[in-house]
């Protein structure tokens, strides 16, 4: 269990609402709740969570379409949606919604804690990007400033991998990190890929420039 991590449950249903926060607290979490989208959207102007558990159907703005609009603002806490409503559209249209999780009342709680911590490990473990100035990465393909790199499936996945701060010293083929060195040097020569002998590959800013 994921212990000491901040939720916010969002539920327009009372009982329900003070139900969920105390199992939550018993079980090592800290909790913080609203009764509607607006409200909880106010915290999230002040606060920040490990992961929300949202009601979908609220009177006011429901669970949904407030999703949407945290998720166009890049709030990118998990979030597991609760909700009345079962069958496979409605759990696909919460998860193309922005919910990372879709779980249908009546839940026993044990359920709800196993997907809640799932949620924020899957969240944990996702490593940030970090991209030298001049490179970035749409929608999976790797740009300097608008011109598009053209990379191969394997050079894409090792320079994805050098840009990750888990993964700084990569291991690779000999030919892919050459192959790859000379399309950066070309496109964007203030990096290199750099040879860390017995352990892989580096991505290194080149000096003076």
């Amino acid at each position: 269990m994921i212990m000491n991590k901040a939720i916010l449950i969002i539920d327009d249903d009372a009982v329900l609402r003070v139900s969920l926060a105390k199992g939550l607290r018993q079980n090592g979490f800290n909790v913080v709740t609203a009764d509607s989208a607006e409200t909880a959207g106010k915290i999230l102007e002040r606060l920040k969570f490990d992961a929300i558990i949202l009601d979908r159907m609220m009177t006011g703005v429901d669970g949904l379409t407030a999703l949407r609009q945290w998720r166009s603002s890049n709030m990118t806490a998990p979030v597991i949606m609760l909700t009345a409503l079962s069958g496979s559209e409605n759990a696909i249209a919460g998860l193309e919604g922005g919910a990372d999780d879709y779980l249908a009342k009546p839940f026993s709680l044990k359920e709800l804690i196993l997907r809640l911590n799932n949620a924020m490990k899957i969240s944990v473990q996702v490593p940030v990007p970090v991209m030298p100035k001049g490179l970035k990465i749409v929608d999976g393909e790797f740009f300097v400033g608008q011109k598009l790199l053209a990379l191969s499936t394997v050079e894409k996945k090792l320079l994805s991998a050098l840009t990750l701060p888990t993964g700084s010293i990569v291991a690779a083929a000999p030919m892919t990190a050459k192959r790859l060195r000379e399309k950066l040097s070309a496109a964007l020569p203030c990096i290199d890929i750099l040879t860390i002998r017995g352990k892989g590959y580096k991505l290194v800013p080149v000096a003076g420039r």
